[in-house]
């Protein structure tokens, strides 16, 4: 066994940066039908976010609120931010153990069913100055004079 020690899951995710993050393990629905959640809100506002997660149909949005919730109520709790600054700059879904279970099938022999289960990762980060531009769409305004409209009409 080595001995070099690995770096914690709080620098691994954020390093020097504000923010924090909130982890929901052993959630008993399959990861790629939580990734379908997850990826409505990657990047969102914490607030928007909420709001979307709480009217989304999906049955895996109620632990994925639960997460953003939670994350957010970490940085307001530890890093003393505000929820309006807040935005999802990383959530991701890992598997997590699979349960193996037997249904019987014709002549005595049986089938595998795999209960699949998700590790849901939401880190939360206040939103920057510089940065509060960054993942809205730029609006391209293109000035015509009256001689080049008339030209193309």
């Amino acid at each position: 066994m080595s001995n070099t020690e690995r770096p914690s899951r709080r620098a691994a995710l954020l390093g020097d940066r504000p923010g924090s993050y909130a982890i929901a393990r052993h959630v008993r629905m399959s990861p790629t039908k939580v990734r379908r959640v997850v990826d409505l809100v990657r990047g969102m506002d914490v607030k928007d976010a909420l709001v979307t997660l709480q009217f989304a149909p999906q049955a895996a949005s109620e632990p994925v609120y639960k997460v953003v919730a939670s994350a957010a109520a970490n940085a307001e709790h530890t890093e003393s931010l505000r929820l309006e600054q807040l935005y999802i700059s990383q959530a991701f879904v890992d598997e997590g153990v699979t349960m193996r279970r037997i249904r019987p099938r014709a002549k005595g022999s049986a089938s595998r069913i795999l209960k699949r289960a998700a590790h849901i990762t939401v880190v939360v980060e206040p939103r920057d100055s510089e940065d509060a531009n960054a993942g809205k769409p730029v609006k391209k305004v293109y000035n015509r004079t009256a001689t080049e409209s008339t030209k193309e009409d």
